[in-house]
């Protein structure tokens, strides 16, 4: 695995703790947000291991869709995940009325870590 993967691996294991940390003080947007957030950094370091860079998130969400679900490596879910995540980002970071719930949030957690558990494997050739 390159070095840059590990390291965005690695970001997305504190991505998921900050998630954490935020969710048992209260603040579901911010986790919300956190949550979203490792799951991406995930997808990025498994395109990086492929040489694969993108600008914009949308790209990094196809990208993924292309080399990894479609391709029978990661199951759809993964994919259907990230962008549930991204739109409940959104709405956690732009919405100005707070429409997301804890419960909520703890999927989303559940979702990162069991992506991120998935990509190590991956990683490693399970």
């Amino acid at each position: 695995m390159k070095d840059l993967s590990r390291k965005y691996l690695s970001k997305a294991a504190r991505a998921i703790g900050a998630a954490e940390l935020l969710l048992g003080q209260g603040e579901v947007e911010s986790a919300a947000s956190r949550a979203y957030y490792a799951m991406f950094y995930t997808v990025q370091a498994l395109l990086t291991g492929k040489e694969l860079t993108f600008r914009k998130h949308a790209g990094v969400h196809s990208a993924f869709g292309e080399h990894f679900v479609k391709t029978g490596q990661f199951d759809a879910a993964f994919h259907r995940w990230l962008l549930e995540a991204f739109s409940q980002r959104l709405q956690a970071d732009y919405g100005i009325e707070i429409q997301l719930d804890s419960g909520d949030v703890l999927d989303m957690i559940d979702h990162a870590k069991k992506f991120l558990q998935r990509a190590e494997d991956y990683s490693q050739g399970a």
